[in-house]
This record gives structure tokens, C-alpha cells and sequence, in this order.
């Protein structure tokens, strides 16, 4: 075993310009022997700001092999989105005999010694797939952002402990999590080799917790590594664009994952959640892009393609639906307060929590 695995930081850039100045100041002071580190920046050009290359080439190119790691600049043309643009540094890490790569997001920076914890994990329990850092919210860094995700069973993700005070939460020092979030997060190359990357259909929003899943049915873990810790300057973000990708796409997880009778026996419970985000779409003003999501679930060709990949699933499934219940909650839990909505927490929580315990939890045994 190398002491000092050789990591590729995939850093996606899309109008990176606020955030890079921490990046650069975070990566000089790494602990993690720089040789065995490169810095592979993937530019998606924003749709809005275009391209960051000329900004990276005149101030972070000079200082690669000397202050920083080495740097790999990868120029896109197109906005392929956060699987596709981290795909390509992906690729690019395993093509040139890379260990681990780490999934570091634009909006935030590293630690000194966020690298040595999680390979220390990774490299002792061979059956770790990925690991997170512990995220910090930044400014407000006596704020968690994320320890560790929750993914609940009709198909929602969110941050497990947002707003959660650094001092009043005692994490062990490595946690089994639902899934990672990848904002932060190691990967193990030879299994990405053998069962792939991010899916790119997804674009954005659900795309860590396909991937997570996926290495979960052939047996493997994800966890938290409580002392690897990244700073991230999180901006809760009511983008109507977002709401369209994250109500599709957790169709998409649930088709892809679980069995065909556990899919009848939510559809009950689905259906009433259904009712609810119509009203939640009315009051929020996305109607649009809830009929965009009915839309796209359609037509044949979309079926087509998810049946796919829900046949790819299913055939490389080590581990039962049971066994996947016991990584998922009943509750949805809005990450910002103006979110909430009583009747969610009054009426709606409470009989999704009926149901999971008395059905879910109680007639899954495949």
C-alpha cells in the first residue's frame, strides 16, 4: 500500500471568480505531500458569464508545480453540467493512474489536513466507496452545512444537521451516511472504473445520490469523515430551473432502484405526496415546471432511457430493498425556514411517518 495515494482534486469552474482567491490560498497550505495531489480544473462556461479560461490561465497556471499542486486546465465548450463537467475530470484522473479523485466544489475551500483523514479510512476498509467531508457553512463556521446526507423514501435528499451548531453535534469519527454530498466527496477510482461515473442524464441535483446508491446495491459504504473538513460558503438558492431537475430526477432514483412491487406498495403514499406539491408549486409560483416534470415523464422515449438504466440496476443489485429502507428516513426536512410550510410538519410528516413504519417498514421483506 503507497503511504500517500495520488489524488486528483476535480475542481468544476462556471464563473468561479469569487470563490477561486480561497481555493488558491487553501491549496498552498495542503499538507498532503503536493506531488502525489493535481488539480484538474474542468471550465463549464456559464450561461451567463462565459468562460473563466482567461482568469485561470493568469492566475492559477503560473503558480501549478509551485505553490499549488500541478494543475490540468480541461476547456469545455459547452455547459454539460455538474455530471458531465466532473465526468471529464473524472475521466481524465483515471486515464493517467490516479488512486482517489476528490469532488471539491467551486463555492468553497479546503482545510489543511483534509486529505490525510479520509485516505487514511478509505485505505483501512477496502468496502468504503466514498467519503465526505464534514461540510462547514462559511462565513458562519460554528454552522454545519452538511454531515452526511438523508435521502428520504419517496425519493427527496437533503443536508442531515444544516444549521446545527459545530459544538452541539458529536459525530463519531467516521459515520455510515444515506449518501455523500458532491460538494465534497472521495471517490475510489478502480470502482468507478468497473462501474462508472456520474450519470450525466441527471445534469443536476440528484446525480451524488444515484452514484452513492448504485455502489451501495453491490455491497459497498459511504461515509462521513468527521475530521476531514471543508469550508463551504452555501447560498440556499430558490432557482424554479432547480425544483424542475430535482422533481425529475427523483422519479428517475426511485424507478431505477427499487423492485417493482415496492414501487406499487409507495404509490399510495406517493400519490397523496403528489397533491401536496401541487399545492406547494401553486404557492411558490413553478406550476410550470411541475407540468414540465408530467411532461417530461410522458414520453416514450424518456421511459425508454430510464427503464435503461432501472435494467442495468437491477441486474447489478447485490442487496435487497429492505436493506436499502435502512438508509432512507420518513420525514422531509426543508434546509431553509421559509421553505417550511405547516402543513407539511402537521399533516403531512406525520403520515408519511405512519406510513413508512406501519408499510414500508413492515411489508418490505424482498
Amino acid at each position: 500500500m503507497d503511504k500517500f495515494p495520488k489524488i486528483a482534486i476535480i475542481y468544476l469552474s462556471f464563473h468561479c471568480e469569487p470563490y477561486i482567491g480561497d481555493v488558491v490560498s487553501s491549496l498552498k497550505k495542503i499538507s498532503y505531500p503536493k506531488d502525489r495531489l493535481e488539480l484538474v480544473i474542468v471550465d463549464n462556461p456559464h450561461p451567463e458569464f462565459g468562460s473563466s479560461i482567461r482568469m485561470i490561465e493568469e492566475t492559477i497556471m503560473p503558480l501549478s508545480g509551485k505553490e499549488l499542486p500541478h494543475t490540468t486546465l480541461l476547456a469545455q465548450t459547452e455547459n454539460t453540467g455538474f455530471a458531465g463537467g466532473n465526468n471529464v475530470g473524472i475521466k481524465w484522473a483515471i486515464d493517467n493512474g490516479f488512486d482517489y479523485v476528490y469532488l471539491h466544489n467551486m463555492d468553497g475551500f479546503a482545510t489543511m489536513n483534509i486529505f490525510e483523514p479520509v485516505i487514511k479510512v478509505m485505505e483501512e476498509d477496502k468496502n468504503i466507496a466514498m467519503a465526505q467531508s464534514s461540510l462547514i457553512l462559511h462565513p458562519d463556521t460554528e454552522y454545519l452545512n452538511n454531515a452526511g446526507n438523508s435521502f428520504h423514501y419517496l425519493g427527496f435528499g437533503f443536508c442531515d444537521e444544516y444549521r446545527s451548531k459545530v459544538a452541539d453535534v458529536k459525530l463519531p469519527p467516521v459515520k455510515e451516511i444515506s449518501y455523500a454530498s458532491g460538494a465534497a466527496m472521495t471517490i475510489r477510482c478502480d470502482l468507478i472504473k468497473q462501474y462508472g461515473m456520474l450519470d450525466e442524464d441527471f445534469f443536476l441535483y440528484h446525480e451524488d445520490l444515484e452514484w452513492c446508491f448504485r455502489f451501495r446495491i453491490l455491497g459497498y459504504k459511504t461515509v462521513l469523515v468527521r475530521d476531514s473538513v471543508f469550508f463551504h460558503k452555501y447560498q440556499f438558492s430558490r432557482s424554479i430551473e432547480k425544483f424542475y431537475y430535482m422533481e425529475r430526477n427523483r422519479y428517475g432514483v426511485m424507478l431505477m432502484f427499487f423492485r417493482w412491487p415496492t414501487l406499487v406498495l409507495l404509490f399510495p403514499m406517493m400519490l397523496v405526496l403528489e397533491l401536496g406539491l401541487w399545492l406547494f408549486a401553486w404557492r411558490g409560483g413553478w406550476l410550470d415546471k411541475k407540468v414540465k416534470v408530467y411532461k417530461y415523464w410522458s414520453e416514450k422515449d424518456n421511459w425508454k432511457l430510464w427503464l435503461g438504466k432501472r435494467k442495468r440496476i437491477q441486474e447489478m443489485r447485490k442487496v435487497t430493498d429492505r436493506f436499502l429502507f435502512k438508509y432512507t428516513v420518513p420525514n422531509i426536512m426543508f434546509q431553509e425556514k421559509e421553505m417550511g410550510s405547516p402543513l407539511l410538519k402537521y399533516v403531512g410528516n406525520p403520515i408519511m411517518k405512519l406510513y413508512y413504519c406501519v408499510v414500508v417498514k413492515g411489508l418490505v421483506w424482498w
